[in-house]
């Protein structure tokens, strides 16, 4: 669906050079030095980078297999993590397609993407609220959809064939295939793997159909997508029921999706639009309950510096003065206790 305009310059050896492994580690052991799996491929690093080299140029690598483990990020999730030599390859490939791909996305396309993010998702749905309302003087109607199981629902035939358009090099190709086919949900050849970061790129470059198709075909101005949540804003809500069909049409027929029968929503926002952890008002946005109480429970169970950091990053994005200084002040009360 997307209008190719651009193809990927770069050549098979350029991603799996030695070179490029090696600033690959540098970017990937960030925070991770404290891993026994990460220590120990450092500990032989070059033997292990010249070995991973070798046998992709001679064709002989195989992607390993995954550990699997469950997360409740608040719903519960399962996380594939793959081993430190595989993770690398990863690395090694996300540094060389992102900055092409990013390219090929829509500005109103904010997930996993650099100065972009959950914040600046809210901005702009706010800076559309006001458009739509005309500065809160008519009703701003906003259509939200989810996508059902979504990162298990990607059909890897059709991603690689989304790839295709763009990568010439059959040899990259191919390589891309071993990731992209080293796991399987429900059934061989569906689903990536929550946990490997090339993950994140091959959702946004699958979704990208979709955003042009929107964009181009369907010529909607007022739309975000963050994954697989995005909405529509109009003026006219009778507008938004019309386009659910054509929306539900494109993403069985091309990209074998489907939206979440119960996470189909045609709201005001005068009302509250959830949307990214936030209720979003015409004026100003609030932290949906249960993201506040998770937030007050962890920390009171373990309160530490570098969480308190981030929910005060969170908070300041939202209109919750009276939730931070309760966060606060238990803090500032037992500071010695939690540095």
């Amino acid at each position: 669906m997307s209008i190719i305009k651009i193809r990927l310059n770069h050549k098979f050896e350029d991603i799996v050079s030695v070179d490029n492994f090696l600033a690959a580690y540098k970017e990937f052991i960030k925070g991770k030095m404290n891993k026994r799996d990460v220590r120990d491929f450092s500990f032989c690093l070059m033997d292990n980078i010249f070995l991973l080299h070798k046998d992709v140029v001679n064709y002989e690598y195989n992607h390993g297999g995954y550990q699997a483990f469950k997360v409740s990020d608040p719903k519960p999730r399962t996380i594939h993590k793959a081993s430190v030599r595989d993770r690398l390859l990863h690395r090694a490939m996300y540094r060389i397609l992102y900055p092409f791909f990013d390219r090929t996305f829509i500005s109103d396309s904010f997930s996993c993407r650099n100065d972009k993010g959950t914040h600046s998702a809210i901005r702009r749905f706010n800076h559309f609220g006001h458009i739509v309302s005309k500065n809160n003087t008519k009703t701003c109607w906003v259509l939200k959809c989810d996508i059902r199981k979504f990162f298990a629902s990607i059909n890897q035939q059709i991603l690689l064939k989304i790839l295709r358009k763009y990568i010439i090099d059959e040899k990259i190709i191919q390589l891309l295939e071993k990731i992209i086919c080293s796991f399987y949900s429900v059934r061989q050849g569906v689903g990536l793997p929550l946990g490997n970061l090339t993950s994140q790129l091959f959702a946004n470059i699958y979704m990208n159909e979709f955003d042009q198709f929107i964009k181009h075909k369907m010529k909607i101005k007022h739309y975000i997508r963050y994954a697989d949540d995005f909405v529509f804003l109009s003026e006219n809500k009778n507008y938004l029921e019309s386009i659910i069909p054509a929306i539900a049409d494109f993403l069985e027929k091309e990209l074998k999706l489907s939206l979440h029968p119960n996470k189909v929503f045609i709201e005001t926002l005068f009302s509250g639009v959830d949307f990214l952890g936030c209720v979003n008002f015409s004026n100003y946005s609030v932290l949906r309950n249960s993201t506040k109480k998770r937030m007050m429970k962890r920390m009171k169970i373990r309160p530490m510096v570098k969480t308190l950091s981030s929910y005060i990053g969170l908070l300041s994005h939202s209109n919750n003065y009276k939730l931070r200084n309760k966060i606060l002040e238990p803090f500032i009360e037992n500071y010695d206790k939690f540095v």
